[in-house]
């Protein structure tokens, strides 16, 4: 098999939330750590590796945590402080290559493609790495090799406070031992079916033909096989170049109901934060516009910890609203944007509502899912009689 020849390093914070916990109170260092709810109702968004050998796992219940590990310490964690620190990581390794992914809260692709020539990769990487550490203090772990599902996978493979390096010529002989469990993307259910017909190693998944994948598992059936042969051609796409979602709505006639506006408002971020349930991601930027009737238009942004909450979101914004809304003029424009996105999924119990809203949320994103995104609303968004219902024209 022939690969391209690029150099693609993967970085992955190891046990993200717990290394900021045990950055902050060091007697936690070395114990089975579990963030995230405490309640019977909670769920572990991250624990550390000392809790994983008892078969913890994020997105358990709480419940069952405590069961597996009894005398684990539960930290309700912070995501104001992991968001933080994700987004000093972002700054420091954007200083310092030349192209950079954020992948999610805790990891990053960087493509140094052309550039052995001047120095080692590996060397570089390994730099790189060290700087984190010095630098921000946290443990992380490398892989590199000739894409991004190998310099994943080498990084799982090293990790904790490891660095792998899995050259062109090795990319078979590294994946064929390995479980097909190991494959980036390949869930529970696809694992099931495979394991079902004897395919339990990647080595074995190579030896299945092509035809039969698709006929098997569809299109994720040839991407699965492509992966398993070290076949990934998706490019490192640049950090400042992560697409933003919004939305804006220009009014039928100039208003000053603002007490409608803001309801249009909150109507915008609910259907723009199913949306970034939908896709698995999260936002760390939210930014709010307004247009007066002589067409000034304003705008103001800020950065929040990372989230895909209606109610983190909403509150945000109606701050933005107050602080741009200066001038009693007459409005025709509000819009939202949420943008500084990466993948991932809310940390249930890392807020304080969440824990109480989450099954909610979920429980409305099932309907509209099946039934549209205007089939159930939030009564804060729901218009009252008279003006305000008159701004719900064009959006």
């Amino acid at each position: 098999m022939e690969f391209a020849d690029k150099h693609i390093i993967h970085m992955d914070q190891d046990a993200f939330f717990v290394s900021v916990e045990i950055k902050k109170n060091s007697s936690l260092a070395g114990h089975p750590v579990i963030i995230g709810g405490m309640s019977d109702r909670g769920v572990v968004a991250s624990c550390s590796y000392e809790a994983r050998k008892f078969g913890v796992h994020s997105a358990m219940p709480s419940r069952m945590a405590r069961q597996l590990c009894p005398h684990a310490i539960f930290v309700k964690g912070s995501m104001d402080e992991y968001s933080k620190y994700s987004h000093q990581i972002t700054e420091l390794l954007q200083e310092k290559v030349p192209l950079l992914e954020k992948a999610s809260i805790d990891e990053h692709y960087i493509d140094m493609t052309g550039m052995d020539k001047f120095f080692g990769c590996m060397k570089f990487a390994h730099e790189l790495r060290q700087s984190v550490m010095d630098q921000i203090g946290l443990p992380i772990s490398f892989g590199l090799s000739v894409n991004k599902t190998v310099s994943k996978m080498a990084t799982n493979e090293c990790k904790p406070d490891g660095e792998l390096q899995v050259e062109k010529l090795a990319v078979q002989s590294f994946l064929n031992p390995l479980s097909i469990k190991k494959i980036p993307g390949l869930g529970d259910s696809t694992f099931l079916k495979l394991s079902e017909m004897g395919v339990r190693k990647i080595h074995t998944l190579t030896q299945i033909p092509q035809d039969l994948m698709f006929k098997i598992l569809g299109q994720n059936g040839l991407s699965l096989w492509q992966k398993a042969n070290g076949i990934d051609n998706s490019p490192v796409v640049p950090y400042r170049e992560q697409k933003s979602i919004g939305k804006q709505t220009t009014f039928d006639s100039d208003s000053m109901d603002i007490a409608g506006m803001k309801i249009i408002l909150m109507d915008m971020i609910t259907k723009l934060a199913f949306e970034l349930r939908q896709k698995q991601k999260l936002t760390a930027c939210i930014t709010v516009t307004i247009r007066y009737a002589n067409f000034e238009t304003v705008t103001h942004q800020a950065k929040i910890p990372y989230t895909s909450l209606d109610t983190t979101l909403i509150a945000k914004a109606k701050e933005l609203f107050d602080k741009l809304y200066t001038k009693r003029m007459l409005l025709r424009l509000v819009g939202v944007k949420l943008s500084h996105l990466v993948s991932g999924n809310e940390q249930i119990g890392l807020y304080g509502p969440s824990e109480k809203i989450y099954n909610l949320y979920q429980s409305m994103d099932r309907m509209r899912s099946r039934y549209g995104v205007d089939t159930i609303k939030l009564a804060t968004v729901l218009p009252s009689k008279g003006e305000t219902k008159k701004l719900y024209r064009r959006h």
